[in-house]
């Protein structure tokens, strides 16, 4: 009698068991392809989609795989919209203003001159109504957008000579990501949209005259100051560009909830690990660059002023024709002014008096 209770309540046991398991077990396999806009030399970049990739597979117990392929291995490092779109592949990880000439309102979702610095953009993105914003203008592309990673403020890039002027922006054949070309074209600049692992060879035959990539850490390995040494400071086009994953909205809703929530889950810690990173690894790179020869300049005023007001006449034409450029920007350019009026009290002003300091060594 003793026997058969047990057993009998060992039954129930295990049937309950396996009716409360995680339901990510009884998923399908399920093997996407994601093609990134990036060489896998660049550890920080590339690998936020590593970091993505990775935490799927664990948190699906093996089940939900994800391969992810550099620029050139699926498609070309700006064919990725169109590769999501037709559904060639499942995902991609870019850097959406890469796209502004399908529509300008692709770089409100990475970054524009003088717009949200990593963590404004960030806060517009989940608290605010900048995913909600972007989702519905990506659906015309059949994408399912999710923050995917973000530099922080960059460096203003590499120049073979010093600009020391707004005159010296005229004719200067510059490799700017995205929207920024627009500006710099606007000041008499020629800008050049070039992947970043074509940058290297550009600059040093002399067909363009400087470039731009991120920062330090990436700038070091791409070795950009060994054919350019003034390199200038700050990137007012990138105060904090957005990575984005891309999924095709087909792929994406035939997930169950439970894998739903862990690519969602996942690009969230993609998005995070990817700004510490360069965080971490760029004041080290910096003092390299420095003790190797590279001259540190700063923009003039007279610079970050004519682009400030070049930029603004220019998201103001586009006010009057691009509407979807209206509606966003409405809601960005609010969002940043009450970030702005309220970093100016903390943020700002704890920086500049940490910077003003002398630490002593550890």
């Amino acid at each position: 009698m003793e026997r058969r209770s047990v057993l009998k309540s060992a039954g129930i046991a295990g049937i309950l068991a396996a009716g409360v398991a995680p339901a990510v077990h009884a998923q399908a396999a399920i093997r996407w392809r994601l093609a990134s806009s990036f060489p896998k030399s660049l550890d920080t970049i590339f690998g936020a989609a590593e970091v993505f990739a990775a935490k799927v597979k664990a948190m699906s117990g093996g089940k939900f795989e994800i391969s992810v392929h550099a620029a050139g291995e699926l498609m070309p490092a700006f064919g990725v919209v169109d590769g999501v779109q037709q559904a060639s592949i499942e995902a991609a990880h870019t850097a959406p203003y890469y796209f502004f000439g399908k529509n300008e309102c692709f770089a409100l979702g990475c970054a524009i001159p003088f717009g949200l610095n990593s963590r404004q953009m960030t806060a517009w993105m989940y608290e605010g109504n900048g995913l909600k914003l972007m989702r519905e203008f990506y659906a015309k592309y059949n994408i399912v957008n999710f923050p995917g990673g973000n530099t922080g403020a960059q460096m203003g890039g590499w120049y073979r000579k010093e600009v020391k002027s707004v005159a010296d922006i005229k004719g200067l054949k510059f490799r700017v990501g995205g929207f920024a070309g627009k500006v710099i074209e606007r000041m008499g600049g020629v800008p050049q949209n070039i992947p970043g692992g074509e940058i290297y060879p550009a600059l040093e035959k002399g067909t363009i005259d400087a470039a731009e990539w991120v920062g330090p850490y990436d700038d070091l390995k791409l070795g950009f100051n060994k054919v350019a040494p003034f390199y200038y400071y700050p990137g007012w086009w990138e105060g904090g560009p957005q990575l984005d994953f891309f999924i095709n909205n087909k792929a994406f809703e035939a997930l169950s909830p439970e894998y739903k929530a862990i690519v969602e889950a996942a690009a969230t810690e993609a998005h995070v690990t990817m700004q510490a990173r360069y965080d971490a690894r760029n004041p080290a790179a910096l003092k390299q660059l420095v003790s190797a020869g590279t001259k540190l300049r700063k923009f003039s005023d007279a610079i970050m002023i004519e682009a400030f007001n070049q930029s603004e006449q220019l998201y103001s034409e586009l006010n009057g024709k691009n509407e979807d450029w209206k509606k966003i920007y409405a809601d960005y350019s609010r969002f940043r002014t009450e970030q702005n009026l309220w970093f100016q009290f903390t943020e700002a002003s704890f920086d500049r008096f940490m910077q003003s300091r002398k630490f002593s060594a550890a």
